[in-house]
């Protein structure tokens, strides 16, 4: 998969309320209408509780 700029991920996830579920961070994406590429990367990460966006920054460099 291709790189995904951080500013597309942080732009998704603007306005989201931590903590909250992968679920959560993958609804929000797609409501907030998100690129599919960056829908599906945030998709990848772990099924659990991030409570903060550097905790996301963090799971998504380690998929990549």
């Amino acid at each position: 998969m291709a790189k995904i700029s951080p500013i597309a991920v942080q732009k998704a996830l603007g306005g989201i309320a931590y903590p909250a579920s992968k679920q959560t961070i993958v609804e929000h994406a797609r409501r907030a209408g998100a690129d599919e590429k960056v829908c599906q990367l945030l998709d990848r990460l772990p099924d659990r509780e991030f409570t903060a966006p550097v905790q996301v920054s963090q799971a998504i460099a380690h998929l990549e």
